[in-house]
């Protein structure tokens, strides 16, 4: 996979130009299935937290990375699924039942999945409100639940598309593991289920909250970059 012969060169070569730091990287088991549960402040993230994991981490991507028919469109479709890329339609129904199929196979098969619970990018650096995707997964399979906490990528990538700046450094920190089972749940039925991921799910943004001291604001990523508030307005 290119993935396996990529990441030495890209490991090396942010240690050289940016001297990310890592800590709790223990956390991380050496084998078997785990959910690495990130904050989300810029594209940077994606190459610099699997750089610093020894094994391969899965991720998730929008599909709008996959569809394109011109010529760097396609390219880069056949990069990110070298680098162990899924793409994710997030439009609903069938394909996103196809995505959260995909995740499980990774977690079903020892795997490390990479996820971004909020969704999408933090438009203003806060911590938001993370969807219960994650919590999910977790609890179908069991995989721990491992926090990941990034610091200083939205500062260094704030206005450039690519390339990030040197400064501030870029700090990954791992949490402890929260395993889903630790969560018990109250109620019956589809009250049970739907309170037991939510329950999960602010759980691990609140260990997240804790690894970066963000500011939290509970209201989904995506809602605050159509102009919402965090009085829901």
């Amino acid at each position: 996979m290119l993935y396996e012969v990529a990441k030495p060169i890209v490991r090396e070569v942010l240690r050289a130009v940016y001297a990310p730091q890592a800590h709790g990287l223990h956390h991380i088991p050496e084998q078997g299935a785990a959910i690495l549960a990130s904050n989300h402040l810029s594209g940077a993230d994606t190459v610099f937290m699997p750089a610093q994991v020894r094994r391969t981490v899965h991720f998730l991507a929008k599909s709008d990375f996959f569809a394109g028919t011109s010529l760097p469109s396609r390219a880069l479709g056949a990069l990110l699924r070298g680098l162990g890329v899924m793409p994710v339609d997030r439009t609903g129904g069938n394909a996103s039942h196809s995505a959260l199929q995909g995740a499980l196979d990774v977690l079903e098969s020892g795997g490390l999945l990479g996820i971004y619970p909020e969704g999408t990018r933090s438009p203003d650096g806060r911590l938001h409100r993370g969807k219960t995707g994650m919590a999910r997964l977790a609890l179908a399979t069991g995989a721990p639940i491992i926090p990941i906490g990034m610091e200083g990528s939205f500062e260094a990538q704030r206005g450039r598309r690519f390339i990030p700046r040197r400064r501030p450094r870029i700090i990954v920190r791992v949490g402890a593991p929260i395993m889903p089972a630790s969560v018990a749940g109250e109620g019956e039925g589809a009250h049970e289920d739907a309170a037991r991921l939510r329950e999960l799910t602010d759980l691990v943004m609140s260990r997240i909250q804790e690894l970066t001291g963000q500011e939290y604001v509970d209201l989904y990523a995506a809602d605050v970059k159509r102009g919402g508030t965090p009085d829901g307005r």
